[in-house]
């Protein structure tokens, strides 16, 4: 059990990539806090689960990462639970797509507050606390739209652009303190957040759903498939390893190929 004694905290883990990499922690050993929406049934099924299959203390707070107050208290709960955050995975993101002339200001602001700024509020709270410990494991779920761009999806490209520059500088800042922090860029998962961009996208570019998964979603991966959700989370427990301590700074991309092109 190698992350035994030791917390993680996962935004956006009530569904999707961020459930799969609680999961993945929790099998390892580590106590797990939960944030994210859903029904609140739902969510005690899930969090009561996993404390029950791993054995591990499970909490669940509905903290909304626009607001930097409510960040700062499910930290803080984090920090009265379990005695902190040793692993901080950001994951929390939402999508929109539309041209850039017609992309709505408030959807604007929505993706840069969840998909970034609400990054660089749990990396600056978690910091202390890691330093503290000389130990401690940031990994931002970027995408591949980190490091390439596709037309229609302006907000979301920028924040994870900024999440890779995010990444690299406090990686830089917390080198010689044990902290390691990486970004996976992961190309397209099947997520209920894709789910939901394959009509809007149909909408945008006047063709069927059929279309979108074959000729844009899937046109850009040369595997021709969906990243699993399984992948992302083992990539993130690797990081999470001893093997991985000289990995800092990192944009590792999980994309089929995507990136290579």
């Amino acid at each position: 059990m190698g992350l035994s004694g030791k917390t993680a905290l996962v935004t956006g883990s009530t569904s999707g990539i961020g459930l799969g990499i609680a999961t993945e922690l929790a099998r390892e050993g580590a106590n797990v806090v939960l944030n994210g929406f859903g029904d609140a049934a739902a969510i005690e099924k899930v969090r009561a689960s996993l404390a029950r299959e791993h054995n591990v203390g499970v909490v669940y707070c509905n903290a909304d990462v626009t607001r930097p107050a409510q960040i700062a208290e499910m930290m803080s709960k984090a920090e009265t639970e379990f005695g902190g955050v040793d692993v901080l995975v950001n994951n929390a993101g939402i999508q929109h797509v539309a041209p850039v002339e017609e992309f709505p200001v408030d959807k604007w602001d929505a993706i840069i507050a969840i998909n970034l700024s609400a990054s660089f509020h749990t990396v600056r709270l978690a910091t202390p606390g890691m330093k503290r410990k000389k130990w401690g494991r940031i990994i931002n779920i970027a995408s591949a739209h980190a490091l390439v761009a596709s037309p229609f999806k302006v907000a979301y490209v920028a924040a994870k652009h900024g999440i890779a520059g995010l990444t690299k500088t406090v990686a830089l800042e917390l080198a010689q303190h044990g902290v390691t922090v990486n970004a996976i860029c992961p190309g397209y998962v099947r997520t209920p957040l894709v789910e939901k961009q394959i009509p809007d996208t149909a909408k945008a570019r006047g063709i069927t759903e059929e279309q979108v998964v074959r000729d844009v979603l899937l046109a850009a991966q040369p595997t021709k498939r969906f990243v699993a959700i399984e992948e992302v989370a083992a990539i993130t427990k690797f990081l999470c390893s001893d093997g991985a301590a000289s990995i800092t700074g990192a944009l590792l991309p999980v994309d089929g190929g995507w990136s290579a092109q």
